[in-house]
């Protein structure tokens, strides 16, 4: 028999907040984390903007050895897993260590690093490459580090599908746990990927937004939308059995109910022009969860402000809820905070928690002028009051994944 998967804690670091309860009143706040790069010198780019996270030193977090050996995709990964563990209350007086298993992805690792050392070598040569090149630039490092740091001994592993690792990486992990593998499975994402190598690769793809102007860089389903801005940071999830979280007495935030994951195979970089791909995704997550269209309250959606994905995105929405459509409120959460690549889905997925447990609809902020092509209700520029049972996450990465998340809001049996 199916078990029950529930979330009993949340963590995350963004560019509106080092914490959920920061980001979450950045969401209700309409703050905008986007602005000039400060990571690396911009002068020969023509991408000026990005979502950093604000004031982040290390020291604050780690102690001078770690520091040295971790990534700062690492990084972020521990720090919002610290949050979520904390917040989840799991320890090893209540809960068996070796059935908690730790699913966290990231789309492309420890970029930073590679691009450090790279350089040494071809400035010094192999001798003054560093032993840890390795181990902090694989992209498997975040969960490594996280199952080490809180002795999490059941399955382990990273899920790498582009912009849809942490969305797999939920949906791999509600599967899990509802197949009893695990009883616990921290899961999620994390990416730093806000160097002159990454960006001077989104760039050339012309994926990325050239705007100059925070207010108008991540504008989805806007007219305007030009291309995405990347962003960094992590989101993590405690997915726990339900009876394991009763037993133990844990807070509960929501239900996943179900999950759906599909690959367009159309093309390396570009959404299936019709939205199937995505569309099968979201009916395959509907009918692992017993839901029809009329059921959906709200979605979250991938909306990277790029041209085709929203309007692809948008078409994908059509044909999984049909004439339903127009009536549920989709929106998306990157003109806060930038595409944060592989960590995106994780850190959405937390909205939409939040959204369920405040019964409020994050607004799809800076919005001005419609696209007949986007013609959803994309919840301009003001959060709304609003009666959440169930919400979606969608996810949508390179290579055409696709990945889709249900939640539902708890309620006592």
């Amino acid at each position: 028999m199916k078990k029950r998967v529930v979330i009993t804690g949340i963590g995350a670091i963004t560019p509106i907040g080092k914490s959920v309860s920061s980001m979450w009143k950045g969401i209700q706040n309409q703050t905008c984390g986007i602005d000039a790069i400060t990571l690396f010198d911009t002068t020969s780019f023509k991408t000026k903007l990005a979502g950093e996270v604000k004031n982040y030193q290390p020291q604050e977090f780690f102690n001078a050895k770690q520091v040295r050996r971790l990534d700062r995709c690492s990084q972020f990964a521990l720090v919002a897993a610290r949050e979520a563990m904390q917040d989840s209350q799991i320890t090893e007086e209540n809960t068996n260590m070796e059935r908690v298993g730790v699913f966290v992805s990231s789309g492309i690792g420890g970029l930073t690093t590679i691009q450090k050392e790279c350089e040494i070598n071809y400035a010094k040569g192999p001798h003054y490459v560093s032993p840890m090149f390795i181990p902090m630039s694989i992209a498997n490092m975040p969960a490594g580090n996280i199952a080490i740091e809180f002795g999490s001994r059941g399955e382990s592993m990273s899920i790498l599908t582009a912009c849809a690792s942490s969305t797999h990486a939920i949906g791999e992990a509600y599967k899990t746990i509802a197949m009893g593998g695990e009883d616990v499975i921290v899961a999620g994402g994390t990416e730093a990927s806000i160097c002159s190598s990454g960006v001077a690769g989104f760039e050339k793809m012309k994926a990325l937004s050239q705007a100059t102007d925070k207010n108008r860089a991540s504008i989805p389903f806007d007219q305007e939308r030009s291309g995405f801005v990347m962003g960094e940071g992590a989101g993590i999830l405690v997915l726990e059995e339900l009876e394991h979280a009763k037993q133990r007495g844990a807070r509960i935030y929501g239900e996943v109910i179900g999950f759906g994951a599909t690959t367009d195979a159309y093309h390396i970089t570009s959404p299936c022009p019709d939205g199937a791909g995505a569309a099968r995704a979201m009916i395959r997550a509907m009918e692992d969860a017993h839901l029809e269209a009329k059921d959906i309250d709200y979605i979250n959606a991938h909306g990277t402000s790029t041209i085709l994905n929203d309007a692809t995105e948008t078409m994908a929405i059509k044909t999984a809820l049909g004439k339903q459509a127009h009536q549920v409120m989709v929106s998306s959460t990157k003109g806060n905070m930038g595409h944060l690549l592989g960590a995106a889905g994780a850190v959405e997925a937390i909205i939409c928690l939040k959204a369920l447990q405040d019964q409020i609809v994050p607004p799809t902020i800076h919005y001005e002028k419609k696209d007949e092509a986007c013609d959803l209700d994309v919840v301009p520029n003001t959060l709304r009051k609003a009666d959440l049972h169930v919400v979606m996450s969608n996810s949508l990465g390179f290579g055409g994944h696709n990945a889709c998340v249900i939640f539902k809001k708890w309620e006592e049996d």
